[in-house]
């Protein structure tokens, strides 16, 4: 695995899970599994226990070498953990962004990660059968296998398969980017590497990859049309028979209810007491009108466009004027967004919580003690957060986009069956009557919560299955291995 996060070293968003949990998952398989990692300033090297162990010179375009730190570490003692090193380049606060916004250098930083791993691979013996690369930081891994010297190389006959989790996100920088990955000019060119004089790093992955997967099957669909594909669906549609669709699996030894020592109280489908008590300390955390009358409605994310922000700041205003219902809150990112948050918490104190900011702990109590859980993205190639929810028995509330519509059974009024509340059209309207939808069926059908959540906590997106299918892809990728040079 290459990949720019990884649970619990450096961790924005879904991507940082996926990437641990696949890999704790094919290491239970019986495969050997190693993670490489950038070192950035923000890892705690004590707490995990990450010692240094050797040196790599890497060679990048121009004559230019850089010689990088290598050092090891665990994934929850399973699966070996390589963190590369180079201070000019991780050494700083964020991943992706610092105080001042996006790293303009980004380009430069993951090229080095990319060819880094190849290198680090190759000097301590470890030859793969695969390098799984992961969204754009790391999709120029693809490109160096197929491009590089490779005469008499150990890893000419590694495949590369290349994950998109968010297509949004392609990477796109300045060609002086192009002569520093250091590769022949022919490469760089509208149906390769090159976007509008740019280098578009994930579309160059697109291109080289061995396979192609993303992490749902509807997204998969999805990214094949203009609209979903962000301008790569034309490069996608190339590589269709290499593509595929994926659910995300969760990591159960972190996302629990039974087990989880970050609520106040365990439960299960047998007995439900629990999740009262976590609603109970959740209202109290967060300063909420403490009654188990109200239903509270979680929200965890970054505050991003993607995630449907802009409907809930014109549907909850509505909402809470028309409905009786308290909102639990925890995340950061957009600053309008943000205030947002902070005014309806003081139009409506008691039933609203916010913290802005992000919090391990506060997340799984938000997720164990709220009653629905609130997803409205645009867009979603899976989501995690809802899969976490079906867990402990939170109803997502959810629009029918990508892994989302993979995951959620809609409630259906007749039977009671389903694991949650859908809606299509991406409208403040329609999701403002879902939720009263979520509402009405708390206050008129309580009969019905009780069922839908036994039923959503019956649900397993266990990693073991999602794992058993990422093996048929590296498969598929070691026999579709082609050589370009």
């Amino acid at each position: 695995m290459v990949a720019s996060e990884c649970a619990p070293f450096a961790k924005l968003g879904g991507l940082a899970d996926v990437v641990a949990g696949l890999s704790k998952a094919l290491r239970h398989l019986g495969h050997e599994t190693r993670v490489v990692l950038p070192l950035y300033s923000t890892i705690d090297r004590a707490k995990y226990g990450i010692h240094f162990t050797g040196s790599s010179c890497v060679h990048m375009g121009g004559g230019i070498e850089h010689w990088v730190g290598v050092h090891e570490g665990q994934l929850d003692n399973k699966v070996p953990v390589w963190f590369v090193d180079y201070q000019s380049y991780f050494g700083r606060p964020g991943i992706y962004d610092g105080p001042h916004g996006h790293y303009q250098d980004n380009g430069y930083r993951f090229a080095l990660l990319s060819k880094a791993a190849m290198q680090i691979c190759k000097d301590w013996q470890f030859i793969p059968h695969v390098m799984h690369l992961h969204d754009w930081p790391s999709a120029l891994v693809a490109v160096f296998l197929k491009t590089w010297d490779w005469v008499l190389s150990p890893l000419s006959n590694t495949a590369s398969v290349l994950t998109i989790h968010n297509i949004g996100y392609s990477g796109v920088y300045d060609s002086g980017v192009f002569q520093y990955i250091g590769i022949s000019p022919h490469h760089f060119t509208q149906d390769r590497m090159e976007d509008h004089g740019k280098v578009n790093m994930l579309k160059s992955g697109i291109t080289y990859a061995d396979a192609l997967t993303t992490v749902s099957p509807t997204h998969a669909r999805e990214i094949l049309t203009p609209d979903g594909g962000m301008g790569l669906a034309p490069y996608l549609n190339n590589r269709l028979d290499d593509l595929f669709g994926i659910i995300n699996g969760a990591d159960y030894e972190h996302w629990n209810p039974e087990i989880d020592p970050h609520i106040p109280s365990r439960y299960n489908t047998r007995d439900l007491s629990g999740k009262a008590n976590c609603k109970a300390a959740l209202q109290k955390q967060l300063n909420l009108q403490e009654t188990a009358e109200l239903p509270v409605f979680g929200i965890v994310s970054r505050f991003a466009m993607q995630k449907g922000f802009s409907l809930l700041r014109e549907a909850l205003p509505a909402a809470m004027k028309r409905m009786a219902f308290q909102i639990a809150v925890l995340g950061n990112g957009d600053t309008d967004t943000e205030n947002f948050f902070r005014w309806l918490q003081s139009t409506y104190p008691g039933n609203v919580g916010v913290h802005i900011g992000f919090s391990i702990e506060l997340s799984h109590r938000i997720e164990a003690g709220s009653d629905f859980f609130l997803m409205p993205s645009l867009y979603e190639p899976c989501g995690l957060n809802q899969i976490y929810s079906l867990k402990y028995g939170t109803l997502p509330v959810v629009r029918a986009a990508g892994g989302l519509d993979d995951t959620v059974q809609n409630y259906d009024e007749a039977t009671g069956n389903g694991t949650g509340f859908k809606f299509w059209t991406p409208t403040s309207a329609a999701l403002h009557d879902t939720i009263g939808w979520a509402v009405s069926t708390w206050y008129d059908r309580p009969h019905h919560i009780t069922q839908l959540r036994r039923q959503a906590m019956a649900q397993n997106f266990d990693w073991n299955t999602s794992a058993h299918r990422y093996v048929e892809v590296y498969q598929h990728a070691l026999q579709n291995r082609q050589t370009v040079r």
